[in-house]
């Protein structure tokens, strides 16, 4: 159980390493931009849309919001600059 904790932390971190890159990428569309800001600025906000106290609706908004918003943004992205930012992250030091 600890070992796929740390596998998932360590994705998360690469993940968000590479969405990092995307964003500043001249290719990146301005919509995609937008998408994975409102995503990244929806994770930080110290309060959400739907309260999460609210049974089950409360907690789904953060589990469709920010992955619709990535999903969205990532369609937009082409493929070869996700690939770039992604072998960025991804090479050995």
């Amino acid at each position: 159980m600890q070992t796929n904790l740390k596998q998932i932390a360590q994705y998360l971190k690469t993940e968000l390493a590479v969405y990092r890159l995307v964003l500043s990428h001249a290719q990146t569309p301005l919509l995609a931009k937008v998408l994975l800001g409102l995503a990244i600025g929806y994770v930080l906000l110290p309060f959400d849309l739907i309260p999460d106290f609210i049974p089950v609706i409360g907690h789904l908004d953060d589990a469709l919001i920010v992955p619709g918003l990535i999903y969205l943004a990532l369609r937009l992205i082409p493929d070869a600059v996700v690939a770039e930012c992604r072998q960025q992250v991804t090479k050995p030091s």
